[in-house]
């Protein structure tokens, strides 16, 4: 078997085992969390606050295409603004239905790369996207320490309190690891020296520091708020203090690539974190698959992107 059908294949089986794992996740949360409750609240789900969510998901892709564009921007990679939202919402629909989270970040490299060529490209990409990551980590940080100061530290149950110190810790330990590993000699010591230059060109850069902040502070707002009006929808008034912090955990927790687009994990970590807020493990299941379905038909318009592409295919000579 060659190297290539090798790397297909483990490929296809680790998307099998996403899957699998997936529908495991969900199943067990249908019948700890009683599915049957979660179904019903979700069906009496108020549709003004889910048209709510929807327009803030879509106001998070756009602002999350001008950062891209921006970051692309700052390395010498030019993406024109419809260019740059068409894309992005393509990659956000393949990533949203494909196994594996990246795949449509991986795309948009490849399509956008132009003359700046791809390793360029997917450093515009690896870097928004850490953008996005790390403004949603800053703010259930700061937000857990301001809460707790002003509780004296009896707001939150101690689990909860570890697992956002375990999730922070394990950042800053995954970020120190990955800037030692630029004084690495060779191949690999070269790129991640050039992905830190890049970095900081892009993110910390004097003409786009300000930008950066901005559009990361507005994309973190938008997904924080889709998610706490989908809450809203199914009855679930969430305490600003809930929203900054615990619901950050729970979009966290979708970063662990082990199901398809984090579905199951963030269900299960809405189930177990939202009662803290007062919530039932129902209703917390309830918002987070609201949350889920909306954010499923926020990426709708890649759907129309690749038909577009299809039809211009078609209609070539």
């Amino acid at each position: 078997m060659t190297p290539r059908r090798t790397a297909s294949l483990r490929a296809t089986l680790l998307r099998i085992l996403q899957a699998v794992v997936t529908i495991a996740l969900l199943v067990l949360l249908w019948q700890v969390a009683d599915g049957a409750d979660a179904a019903r609240v979700l069906a009496a789900a108020n549709p003004w606050w889910l048209l709510g969510s929807l327009i803030m998901l879509t106001l998070h892709t756009v602002l999350a295409a001008e950062r891209w564009r921006l970051t692309a921007g700052a390395l010498g990679l030019d993406v024109g603004r419809w260019q740059a939202l068409r894309e992005y919402y393509l990659s956000q629909l393949i990533n949203q239905t494909v196994p594996g989270g990246v795949v449509g970040d991986a795309g948009r490299a490849v399509r956008s790369r132009g003359p700046a060529g791809l390793t360029v490209a997917a450093q515009a990409v690896v870097v928004e996207r850490f953008a996005g990551q790390i403004s949603v980590l800053v703010v259930m940080v700061a937000a857990f320490v301001v809460t707790s100061a002003a509780s004296a530290g009896e707001q939150w149950p101690s689990w909860v309190l570890s697992l956002a110190a375990a999730i922070t810790v394990g950042a800053l330990v995954g970020l120190g690891l990955l800037l030692a590993s630029t004084r690495l000699p060779g191949r690999g010591g070269a790129r991640l020296r050039e992905l830190a230059r890049t970095a900081a060109i892009a993110l910390v850069g004097r003409r786009v520091v300000l930008p950066q902040l901005a559009l990361s502070a507005g994309t973190t707002v938008c997904i924080l708020a889709a998610f706490a009006f989908c809450a809203r929808a199914v009855g679930l008034d969430l305490p600003l203090g809930a929203v900054l912090t615990l619901v950050p955990l729970i979009l966290l927790t979708m970063l662990i690539p082990v199901t398809i687009s984090g579905w199951g994990l963030r269900e299960g970590a809405a189930a177990g974190l939202l009662p803290v807020a007062g919530a039932t493990a129902s209703t917390s299941l309830a918002a987070s698959v609201a949350f889920g379905l909306v954010a499923l038909m926020a990426v709708l318009p890649g759907a129309v992107v690749v038909w577009l592409r299809s039809h211009d295919a078609m209609s070539k000579p």
